[in-house]
Parts: structure tokens; C-alpha cells; sequence
């Protein structure tokens, strides 16, 4: 390793450790997040010549911010096509966290034999700490003179919860900063090992979401007489079972045949994964962390998540209120998803309220673009012989707001072969989240490279 990517590495590392250390949880609330802490930690490692910056904040504490290297002097709003542009996005809030499950800190940001410790340190504060990284010695080393065109960097607030106050806002808010040519966020780039070379899974397309909250109605009463009460609260728990176990038919979306025909895993089983006659049973038979990977590429999932009835020990509750997270996969119309709910609750349906709480339909870009061209001759320099491989995302991201303004959007990385797929799957919002060194340089040196590449 030479003296300036020992630098670059320990650059990295040190900002994703404050950025773990400034604790940003979003727990769903308004208040919370406070991204504002990661915004400042940035903008303040950003203060360099050839940057510019502008931060945006609709809520208290729910900050942004953008970040632009380039030939800002030419007017935005010229045709995109007379100057090549390109936005990295990273999220600077995290998920809530368990910390008596943890067997560090989780927001120590701990350095324990090559590996980088905390909530944020996959899901995605080590992309966005590469990207800022990557960023400032572009700048700091002027390379960006010899780039034709403008590159951006995204800070992003609110992603665990939305995109409310941080992607979905400025996309409605703010459209033409974000007139871009491509824009590159979470969350592929672990190298998949095959009988033909390394595939780089490249995110191209997410599940929509439908999530709803189910008001339950029952009768209040004293608790000393259930007998014939009409309890709310039991009667959640047989909705929220009859969700859970809920099987709605199977469907291909063709970004899950696409990938699963990349991985090469055999004729039978690649068929068995692409029939939906068959990729129920195929699944039963799979390893944990792929067969939850293949069902939920190819159905629509209900899952119960938040549950709140009753005030007091010795009153039978009237209401109860359920969240359920619903993953539409592409092709679903909210109508669809609607009956499917509606059939899942069978005969409890006539006592249940449902409200929509974020409704967004699946969203999918196009290969064969020039960034998708760029990303796959790049991943060739860190992996020889490799190529990407377009892969379904079963979360959501922030990329759909973008792929809604018609930008390509695309979620990428550079990971090294000490990171399995099974374990990065697992480590989104679970415990034990950690991150190896190597793949924070290594998506350090991707940033920069696909920078020179693309906007050459």
C-alpha cells in the first residue's frame, strides 16, 4: 500500500467512526435523527478549495447536504447532455438499536481486528464516508480539472424512515439540483464468487412499499369479566397471525430472473428459482439467509411490526393499533395489494380500519446505460475477469425518488472477498453491524475511479 492510500485509508476509517459516534437514530419520529450532528461533521471535513456546498433542513435537526465538485460556473439549467453529471448519495441516519445484544458498542465505533464496529457501519455510513473521502481528494489533489463534467455528493437525512424530510423532500422540493445523469447510493458491490469469475451485484430495481397501520376495533370493558367481551387486543393478535402466515402467490419480477440466472447455481435449482410454481418448495431447501432473499424476490410480503392496545392492567382495550410493513414486488398496483390485505384478514376485515402510511410503487432502471457501462469497466480493475450483475433490492432506498425524476439509480460499493453476501444481507438493521477495513478503501478507490471514468 503507498503512502497516499494509507492516508486515504485512515481518513476513512476516522470519519466513519465519528459518524458511527454522532449517534443519528431515526426511530420514525420527527424529532429524531437529528442528522444535523453528521451534516456538520461533514461540511466541516468538505471545507476545501473547489467545493461547494448548500445544506437544506425542513424539520429542526433534519439536515442535508450538498456538495458539488466541478464546473459549477456553467448555469444548472443548460441541457444535462452538454455537461456529464453524476450524484453520489449517502443517508446519515441509522436504525434503532438493541445494545444488550451487541457485543460492542454499537456506537463506539471500534476498530477490532480489521474490522470497523457500530450501527451505520454497513447500512450506510461507510459508503457515505467513502464517498465524502473520495470527494475531498479529488479535490484537495485538483484531479477534478481533468473531469469534463460535475460530480455531487449527497448527504442525505431520513432515509431509515422515508426519505420525509431528506430524499422524498428535496426530489419534490428542490427537482432541477438533481437533474442529473446517473446517481450511484446503496447498497451492492459484495463479490459474489461463481464458476465463471466474481459477479458484483448491482442494485437496480426495489420492492415498493405499501405499509398501512390496521386500526382494530373492539368493545372497552372491565377485565374482572372477560367472559363474551369483544377484547381488541386478542383480536389484533389474530390479525397479526393471520398476516404472518399469510402466502400470497408467487410472481418473477425480471430483475430476480436476471440474477439468479448470473449466479450460476446449476440448471435445476436456477429453474426451480425462476418458476413461481416452484420457488415455494425450492426455498425450503435453501440455506436461511438466500431462501428469505428468494421468497421475498418473489412475493409480496406482510409483516406485523409495531403493536400498541390498551391503558390500564384491568381494562379490556376498544382499539388496537398494528403497523405492517407490506413489500410490493414491480408490477403490483396499490388496488392489488389492497385485496390481497383485505383476503389475508378474511372475516376479521369488517372490524379493521386500514390507513395507508407510505405508499410507493416498485422501481427498476435500465442496464445498458453509460454509468451502468462505467460501473462494470471499473469492478474489472478491482476484480479481473469480474462483471456486475443486476440484482432486485427487496428494501427500499432513496434511489426511487430519483429513478421517479428519470434519473438511472443505481445502488453500489466495492467490498473485499472478506464480506459474503449472507453476511452483509444480515447485518442490515441486526446486531454485530461491522464493516472490514479493506472495503472501506476499496469503495474509496471505486468512488474515484467511476468519478474519472464516467466524467472523462
Amino acid at each position: 500500500m503507498t503512502f497516499s492510500e494509507r492516508c486515504i485509508e485512515g481518513e476513512v476509517i476516522d470519519l466513519l467512526r465519528q459518524l458511527i459516534a454522532n449517534s443519528c437514530v431515526n426511530d420514525g419520529t420527527p424529532s429524531s435523527g437529528q442528522e444535523v450532528r453528521n451534516v456538520e461533521l461533514l461540511a466541516d471535513y468538505l471545507d476545501v478549495p473547489g467545493l461547494e456546498m448548500e445544506s437544506f433542513e425542513p424539520y429542526p435537526g433534519r439536515r442535508s447536504l450538498l456538495v458539488r465538485l466541478g464546473h459549477s460556473d456553467r448555469a444548472a439549467s443548460r441541457p444535462r447532455k452538454e455537461v456529464p453529471s453524476l450524484l453520489l448519495m449517502g443517508h446519515t441516519d441509522v436504525v434503532p438499536v438493541e445494545e444488550d445484544l451487541w457485543r460492542r458498542d454499537p456506537f463506539g465505533g471500534e476498530v477490532v481486528d480489521g474490522w470497523v464496529w457500530g450501527r451505520g457501519a454497513v447500512d450506510m455510513l461507510n459508503l457515505t464516508a467513502s464517498m465524502a473521502v473520495a470527494l475531498r481528494t479529488l479535490a484537495v489533489e485538483t484531479r477534478w480539472r481533468t473531469l469534463s463534467g460535475d460530480l455531487l455528493f449527497l448527504a442525505v437525512a431520513d432515509e431509515e424512515a422515508s426519505g420525509v424530510y431528506g430524499a422524498r423532500w428535496l426530489t419534490e422540493n428542490h427537482p432541477k439540483l438533481f437533474g442529473v445523469d446517473a446517481m450511484i447510493t446503496e447498497s451492492g458491490g459484495v463479490p459474489i464468487p461463481t464458476g465463471s469469475g466474481v459477479r458484483l451485484p448491482v442494485i437496480v430495481a426495489e420492492k415498493g412499499t405499501h405499509w398501512c397501520r390496521l386500526t382494530v376495533h373492539g368493545t372497552p370493558g372491565h377485565a374482572s369479566r372477560p367472559f363474551g367481551t369483544d377484547n381488541a387486543l386478542a383480536k389484533a393478535a389474530t390479525v397479526v397471525g393471520r398476516l404472518s402466515e399469510h402466502r400470497p402467490a408467487a410472481m418473477i419480477p425480471e430483475a430476480w430472473k436476471i440474477f439468479v440466472e448470473g449466479l450460476e447455481l446449476g440448471d435445476d435449482l436456477t429453474s426451480a428459482l425462476t418458476d413461481p410454481n416452484a420457488v415455494d418448495a425450492a426455498c425450503e431447501g435453501l440455506p436461511l439467509a438466500l431462501a428469505r432473499e428468494a421468497y421475498s424476490g418473489t412475493h409480496t410480503t406482510f409483516t406485523p411490526t409495531v403493536c400498541h392496545a390498551g391503558e390500564k392492567t384491568n381494562v379490556i382495550p376498544g382499539t388496537a393499533i398494528i403497523d405492517v410493513d407490506i413489500r410490493t414486488v414491480p408490477g403490483q398496483s396499490s388496488d392489488q395489494v389492497s385485496a390481497m390485505l383485505i383476503n389475508a384478514l378474511g372475516d376479521l376485515a369488517s372490524s379493521v380500519d386500514i390507513e395507508p402510511l407510505d405508499v410507493h410503487e416498485a422501481t427498476c432502471s435500465p442496464t445498458g446505460t453509460p454509468i451502468w457501462n462505467c460501473l462494470n469497466r471499473v469492478a474489472q480493475r478491482f476484480y479481473q475477469g469480474s462483471s456486475t450483475l443486476p440484482m432486485l433490492s427487496v428494501g427500499a432506498t432513496d434511489a426511487r425518488f430519483f429513478r421517479s425524476l428519470g434519473v438511472p439509480s443505481y445502488g453500489f460499493g466495492m467490498f473485499s472477498r472478506k464480506m459474503s453476501i449472507e453476511e452483509f444481507s444480515a447485518m442490515f438493521h441486526g446486531n454485530d453491524e461491522r464493516v472490514d477495513v479493506d472495503s472501506l478503501t476499496l469503495s474509496t478507490q471505486m468512488w474515484s475511479a467511476v468519478a474519472r471514468d464516467y466524467l472523462a
